[in-house]
């Protein structure tokens, strides 16, 4: 039996970022008087060293070396959570650096992440200034309860209000979202993305919660309060997530954590969803559920895919040819397509 996917309805949200380049420039918890339960940068916020002017155009400059000669669009993206609650004058300070090289022509633009608790009216008339293009607001969920039980220190409220307000100023907006949190379930995520959708992101984050050395989640993981999930359920919950994505054109430009991430890359007892390939988990189960609706006989399965899809149709560990193989008793086979 031979089945031929495209692939473009279930994977439309998926954005191919080989047209850009990124200069990550990490701002560690500045800006942020909260501690949020999932968050572990306070408790080793003695450990990090802040980040100067000097270092962010050094950084730059680093970049834009093994940039050279590219058609390539490139961005400079201040993270680290909460810029915009950094102090007014070292924010412009920051932005300053790295619009000399817009203005030079190095660069194409700026991006930055921050809460929805600080984006105003002043906020939005500096940064617009200086060349920023796409705003990321760390909204995690739009359920009062479940941001009230995480410490986030914001609201549904103050998420509608931001996003409405970056969008008036024409910024192209982003949302990242969070799968697992405290009281969270599968249907507060839902509810989420339908809520954040209702806003009209562009883009989308979407980070399963790992439980992570010196958090307060980590005292709550230790004192059996908070169980997290397993890949397959973090998997579970994205794909629900991921059939509301695909009713809208928001693009989804990251799904999982890095394991370069700053926040894991200097721990080791990290538990939860933990994969370097958690994307690849998901698109898997989305081509499986694909294949899944087609009327399967007890013929050897052969399965096309575009060959960048071939990888994740097999899934990781092979999932994806284990599953079809023992409950239809068949052979999988995948081969790539141009």
């Amino acid at each position: 039996m031979e089945i031929r996917l495209d692939l473009k309805a279930q994977l439309k949200n998926f954005i191919n970022k080989d047209n850009q380049y990124t200069i990550p420039v990490f701002i560690p918890h500045k800006g942020c008087p909260h501690a949020c339960v999932f968050c572990n940068q306070r408790r080793i916020s003695g450990t990090i060293k802040d980040t100067t002017v000097e270092d962010v155009d050094n950084i730059i400059k680093e970049y834009l070396e093994y940039y050279l000669n590219t058609d390539k669009k490139i961005e400079v993206a201040f993270f680290g959570g909460s810029f915009t609650g950094i102090d007014m004058k070292l924010q412009e300070e920051y932005l300053r650096v790295a619009y000399k090289y817009i203005l030079a022509g190095k660069i194409d633009s700026i991006r930055l992440s921050t809460r929805p608790d600080y984006i105003n009216d002043e906020i939005l008339t500096l940064l617009t200034k200086y060349g920023v293009k796409t705003i990321e607001l760390g909204v995690q969920s739009m359920d009062d309860n479940v941001l009230a039980i995480a410490k986030r220190g914001h609201t549904r409220e103050d998420v509608i209000n931001a996003s409405k307000l970056i969008k008036k100023y024409g910024i192209r907006l982003g949302h990242q979202i969070m799968i697992g949190l405290p009281n969270s379930t599968i249907d507060t995520e839902v509810y989420t993305i339908k809520e954040c959708l209702k806003l009209g992101p562009e883009q989308l984050r979407i980070y399963p919660v790992y439980v992570i050395e010196d958090s307060e989640l980590y005292d709550m993981y230790e004192h059996k309060e908070y169980v997290p999930l397993t890949i397959t359920d973090a998997v579970s919950r994205c794909v629900e997530v991921i059939h509301e994505c695909q009713k809208s054109d928001v693009q989804i430009i990251r799904l999982g954590l890095q394991s370069t991430n700053e926040i894991t890359a200097k721990n080791t007892n990290i538990f939860g969803p933990v994969s370097d390939n958690f994307a690849e988990y998901v698109m898997a189960a989305l081509i499986r559920e694909r294949i899944e609706k087609e009327e399967i006989n007890n013929e050897d399965l052969v399965v096309y895919v575009p060959k960048r899809y071939v990888s994740a149709a097999i899934g990781p560990k092979k999932i994806n040819k284990i599953y079809f193989e023992q409950k239809y008793g068949i052979k999988y086979i995948v081969k790539g397509e141009d």
